[in-house]
């Protein structure tokens, strides 16, 4: 589909076309389709542009990247579609592995996923070779099949646009759990170590920035970063920033497009 460059929206436009295109080159589940207009719709509230308390999430998630053991990011088939150049470039300037772990799992899609991966950059990929899987037992559905060279053995783990039970048992497994999402009330969002609440298309080239950044930092002023961060106080204040959002807007402050009629 051509989409004019004056359309109004032509830029969410041109996102969700890479999503429906993903979904017929069977990279994106059909319920992908679903999670990225839920994510679109919270990201009216943010006004679709990284806020300050975003910011000092993406800041904090790098610092943990950078300072981990064993730090691997997951990839699933929203993420291969929208921005497949920019979480590889992450991956490699975080020292961090890559690896495709699917809820709507088949060896077709991550075939597919994996050809994207590659087409991007990646040298290795993890996740697609069952000599080396593994299983998270207290995960019931096909999410619970990691690769053992990853995010089984992995000290942090990165799951951009997940579901709340892997996180949950990632935690409980001892892990340290990184996740970008546009829903803060999301079980993901309240289980993970550092919840980024900004649209994946921003956060993941802006986290690109930051770790070109944070390179230079030694261990102990990258775990001061760290400490220094609360998730549940960043929540409130994310929650805060949408709800002072929505206040102005039912204070009348919102323009009346109409008015030049």
């Amino acid at each position: 589909m051509s989409i004019p460059d004056n359309h109004p929206r032509a830029e969410s436009l041109r996102v969700r076309e890479k999503i429906i295109e993903g979904m017929h080159e069977k990279i994106v589940a059909e319920a992908g389709l679903i999670a990225h207009g839920r994510g679109e719709a919270y990201d009216y509230l943010l006004g679709e542009k990284t806020p300050s308390y975003a910011q000092k999430q993406q800041e904090v998630a790098v610092a943990m990247l950078l300072d981990a053991k064993k730090p691997v990011i997951s990839v699933n088939g929203n993420i291969a579609a929208l921005c497949p150049e920019e979480i590889v470039q992450l991956a490699e300037t975080t020292g961090a592995a890559l690896e495709i772990n699917l809820f709507y799992r088949s060896e077709e899609r991550v075939e597919a996923i994996t050809k994207v991966l590659e087409e991007a950059g990646a040298k290795t990929i993890l996740g697609d070779d069952p000599e080396h899987y593994e299983t998270i037992e207290e995960i019931s559905h096909l999410r619970r099949i990691v690769d053992v060279r990853g995010i089984y053995s992995a000290d942090v783990v990165l799951v951009p646009l997940e579901d709340g039970d892997r996180t949950m048992a990632l935690r409980r497994a001892g892990k340290k759990v990184i996740t970008i999402d546009l829903n803060p009330l999301s079980r993901t969002s309240l289980w993970s170590n550092i919840s980024i609440v900004n649209n994946v298309i921003r956060a993941v080239p802006e986290m690109i920035e930051v770790a070109s950044k944070l390179k230079s930092k030694n261990s102990n002023e990258l775990k001061e970063l760290i400490n220094d961060f609360d998730n549940y106080i960043s929540l409130q204040k994310t929650l805060s920033f949408m709800s002072s959002r929505l206040r102005e807007l039912a204070e009348g402050k919102l323009e009346d497009p109409t008015n030049n009629l």
